[in-house]
């Protein structure tokens, strides 16, 4: 039986919160209950966001937590070379195709049809610039149009199926690539998205059960796309419940209240900082600090 490998994979693009706790314990606690690794990975690809400071507070509150990690950390912004050639590869086999919609106009299109945007995933892209023909794609391209790369999940699907894959919580499901569109996996001011990057770095680092929250649930199917098409291993998944307030809002970084940073000087110490979480699962996830 393989090692099992988790990982936390933080972006330090705010403060830790108590969601972030619930993340991480979630991951160490299934790696020690099998007697494996848990690993830390800062997912800073979106450069836009991220702040020195806040990966600097990332690390105080992860020591101040008691939270330790295994082997090294991986830093996905050391590792744009390595997505850019699987994107090259994806496009060499007829996968990639690229977008020239602004998001206007693809909300614009999605409301022409009559479809309604999902809730998670955004608008279903309808698919405008797949049918572009190769002189305007290259027309468009020697412009110098932005653009972004959308992954072709109608050729994907002709090419894998629909594969399995599943989940501890709520067991064996079947992806099905074109349920939610073309996701974009590369624009120009982002080398790479966190579709395209958490899939290449699970495989590349040997995670072989990937924990996180219920609200990325959907986002698997794009993923298992990803790993059929490249030929990845798949890990097991454990989607776990969200905290929440007491009216049953998701918690969130905007929720200043609730980081980690605040309850240390507030006073909480590292001990009332955990029993509170584990009091919160006790309640179905309901957050009272």
């Amino acid at each position: 039986m393989r090692k099992v490998i988790t990982r936390f994979a933080p972006s330090p693009s705010g403060p830790l919160h108590v969601g972030h706790l619930l993340a991480a314990m979630q991951a160490r606690r299934l790696a020690d209950a099998h007697g494996g690794c848990c690993l830390l990975r800062v997912e800073d690809i979106d450069q836009r966001a991220q702040r020195p400071e806040y990966l600097q507070l990332m690390y105080e509150d992860l020591e101040w937590l008691g939270l330790r990690f295994d082997g090294e950390v991986l830093v996905q912004t050391q590792r744009f070379p390595l997505y850019q050639d699987v994107l090259t590869r994806l496009r060499e086999m007829g996968l990639l195709y690229p977008c020239f919609c602004t998001r206007s106009e693809i909300k614009a299109q999605v409301a022409e049809m009559g479809r309604a945007p999902h809730a998670s995933l955004g608008y279903l892209y309808p698919g405008t610039c797949r049918r572009l023909s190769p002189d305007a794609v290259a027309e468009k391209l020697a412009s110098g149009m932005p653009h972004t790369w959308r992954l072709d999940m109608r050729r994907a699907q002709d090419m894998i199926g629909c594969p399995a894959w599943h989940d501890l919580h709520r067991g064996t499901q079947r992806c099905v690539p074109t349920l939610y569109g073309d996701p974009v996996l590369a624009r120009k001011d982002f080398p790479a998205s966190y579709h395209l990057a958490v899939v290449v770095d699970d495989a590349a680092q040997g995670v072989t059960h990937v924990t996180r929250g219920e609200d990325l649930f959907e986002s698997t199917h794009i993923h298992r796309t990803l790993q059929g098409v490249l030929g990845l291993p798949v890990p097991l998944y454990c989607h776990h419940s969200l905290l929440r307030d007491n009216a049953g809002k998701r918690l969130a970084k905007r929720d200043g209240a609730r980081s980690i940073e605040s309850l240390r000087t507030a006073g909480y110490t590292r001990e009332a900082v955990l029993e509170s979480l584990q009091a919160a699962l006790q309640r179905g996830g309901i957050w009272q600090v």
